[in-house]
C-alpha cells in the first residue's frame, strides 16, 4: 500500500503553475488578483526610488545655488516662476508673494510674512501629495494581501475536503495535492505582502525627510524674507 501510494506521488505534477492550473476557480482569481498586487506593488516601489533619487539630486543642486551667495532675484529669473524641481517650485511661491506684495510705489502690503509662509506651505503640500501618490497602495497591500492569500487557503482546503469526501479515499497522494494547491495562495499572499510592508515603511520615512527638507528651507527663506521686511 506504502509503495502504490509513493508511486502515485511521484507522478503529480507539484510544480507552481500545475498547482495553479488544477486549483479551483476562486482560488485561481484570488492567486490572479495577488499577484496583480505584487505587480502593482513593485512597479510602485520602482517608481517611488527612482522620483526620490531625483529629488534629493535636486534638492542638493538647488541648495548649492541658494546658498552660493546669487542675489535672490537673480535667482529666480534664472529659474523662472514656474520652475520643475521641487525645491525650486516653494522657492518661486515664496519669491512670487514677496514680489505681489510691493506696491507700485515700493512699500509692503500688511500682511506679507504670512502670505509668503501659505504660499509656501501650498507649494510644500503639493509636493507631499506627489511622493506620496502610491504608497497607500503598498500599506493596503501589505495589510490585506495575507489575508486575501488565507481566504483562497480555507476554501481550496474546503475543496480538498469535498473531494475526499467525495471518492473516500484519504491516501496522502490524494489529500496532498488538494492541499498544496490551497496553501499555494498563501504563499503568493505573503510573497504580496511582505515587500510592499517593507518598502511602505522605507519610502514613508524617506518621504517625510524630503518633506523636512523642504520644511527646513521653508523656514530658512522666511526667515531672510523677515529680515528685509523688518529692514
Amino acid at each position: 500500500m506504502e509503495t502504490e501510494t509513493l508511486a502515485m506521488a511521484r507522478e503529480i505534477d507539484f510544480s507552481v503553475f500545475a498547482l495553479f492550473a488544477r486549483a479551483t476557480l476562486t482560488v485561481k482569481v484570488v492567486m490572479l488578483m495577488l499577484m496583480v498586487m505584487s505587480f502593482w506593488s513593485w512597479a510602485t516601489i520602482v517608481q517611488k526610488i527612482i522620483l526620490f533619487r531625483a529629488a534629493r539630486k535636486e534638492a542638493a543642486v538647488f541648495d548649492r545655488a541658494f546658498w552660493s551667495g546669487e542675489p535672490l532675484d537673480e535667482l529666480f529669473e534664472k529659474i523662472g516662476p514656474q520652475p520643475e524641481g521641487a525645491s525650486e517650485k516653494v522657492f518661486a511661491a515664496g519669491m512670487l508673494e514677496w514680489r505681489r506684495s510691493h506696491r507700485q510705489d515700493g512699500a509692503l502690503i500688511a500682511g506679507a510674512q504670512a502670505r509668503i509662509d501659505r504660499a509656501m506651505n501650498v507649494a510644500i503640500a503639493r509636493e507631499s501629495e506627489r511622493l506620496n501618490n502610491g504608497l497607500s497602495f503598498l500599506a493596503t497591500t501589505g495589510a490585506t494581501a495575507p489575508f486575501i492569500g488565507l481566504f483562497g487557503t480555507v476554501w481550496g482546503i474546503k475543496h480538498a475536503f469535498e473531494q475526499i469526501a467525495i471518492s473516500q479515499n484519504t491516501n496522502l497522494a490524494v489529500v496532498a495535492p488538494g492541499i498544496a494547491e490551497a496553501l499555494l495562495a498563501t504563499g503568493i499572499g505573503l510573497v504580496a505582502a511582505i515587500p510592499a510592508v517593507v518598502f511602505y515603511n522605507k519610502l514613508n520615512a524617506d518621504s517625510e525627510r524630503i518633506l523636512g527638507g523642504y520644511e527646513s528651507f521653508a523656514d530658512e527663506f522666511a526667515t531672510i524674507l523677515s529680515r528685509q521686511l523688518d529692514a
